[in-house]
């Protein structure tokens, strides 16, 4: 289990700047204010403390986390999709050539 303290789990190695939107502001102000996201916030990132004491950098870098987790399953559930689709077309040559063979036992008689 992954656990996120108050502030950042070890060293921080880069502090960017990130530019908020009015409605980036609004989304994150609710956020903070909302148990009920902050603790699905917390159980989607696995964490074992609540984020309601967090700094708001550790919320942010748990936002970070769990939008950047999306993404990789989408990518991943994407490249399974494709695999699938080169599987199926696989299985249908075969079942096409398959279909063109004499069968074995045709020349005996």
């Amino acid at each position: 289990m992954c656990s996120m303290a108050t502030r950042l789990q070890g060293r921080a190695v880069r502090r960017p700047s990130l530019p908020l939107t009015e409605a980036d502001e609004h989304d994150l102000a609710e956020l903070k204010d909302s148990p009920s996201l902050l603790q699905a916030l917390s159980q989607m990132l696995d964490l074992d403390t609540n984020l309601q004491s967090a700094t708001e950098a550790a919320v942010l870098h748990a936002i970070f986390r769990a939008g950047f987790a999306h993404i990789r399953d989408a990518a991943l559930e994407a490249g399974y999709a494709q695999l699938a689709a080169e599987q199926a077309e696989e299985t249908a040559a075969r079942r096409v050539l398959a279909r063109r063979r004499r069968p074995t036992w045709a020349d005996e008689a």
